[in-house]
């Protein structure tokens, strides 16, 4: 059992089996690097985030814009296709980049909206105030987000929210019993 050269298969024999050992061919093309000179691309990144965090703020008061001007645009003009995804797609978004950008509230609030763009039976019937209340709390949850007192009270109104709106969807949803299984499904937005 001596060493052979590298590109030959080795066979160890032993006394009830033989272990064959395959040519690696990375071999000729793996790069040893020194510890020193290692790449460590999460710290890269972590570094990258922070220097971008100074822009969160921004990016979350685009977004929140962006929901409200979606929202006008469904007051003015009702919820046709086009307005009903607009209006989807602007508090979705928001409800996938909110924890990232240090705002998980704005995040709950604007999944609890999803869920009633997503599961009322008819949009038209939803009351205005419900909707509404989330665009303005996810507002008010961006706008207010660099006051100290602000985030256990953003907690709270995102979590009352969510409340209202299950109540709702459950109720308009009583004669859909496949839809009150996913309504009453746990948050799948990221907690403070």
């Amino acid at each position: 059992m001596t060493k052979q050269k590298p590109g030959t298969i080795e066979v160890k024999s032993f006394g009830d089996h033989h272990v064959i050992t395959q040519p690696n061919p990375l071999r000729k093309v793996l790069l040893r690097v020194p510890e020193s000179d290692l790449d460590d691309p999460v710290g890269r990144a972590e570094k990258a985030l922070a220097g971008l965090s100074g822009e969160f703020k921004n990016w979350m008061a685009i977004e929140a814009d962006r929901l409200s001007a979606a929202h006008v645009v469904v007051l003015r003009n009702g919820f046709t296709t086009d307005n009903r995804e607009e209006l989807f797609r602007a508090a979705h978004d928001i409800k996938g980049d909110a924890a990232t950008f240090g705002y998980p509230s704005a995040g709950a609030a604007a999944e609890s909206l999803c869920r009633i763009i997503e599961h009322a039976p008819d949009l038209d019937k939803v009351p205005s105030e419900l909707i509404a209340h989330h665009i303005n709390a996810i507002q008010a949850i961006v706008r207010e987000r660099t006051k100290l007192d602000t985030v256990s009270t953003a907690s709270e109104l995102s979590r009352q929210l969510r409340g209202v709106a299950d109540e709702y969807l459950t109720y308009a949803n009583r004669d859909r019993p496949e839809h009150l299984e996913a309504i009453l499904a746990p948050s799948i937005a990221p907690g403070e």
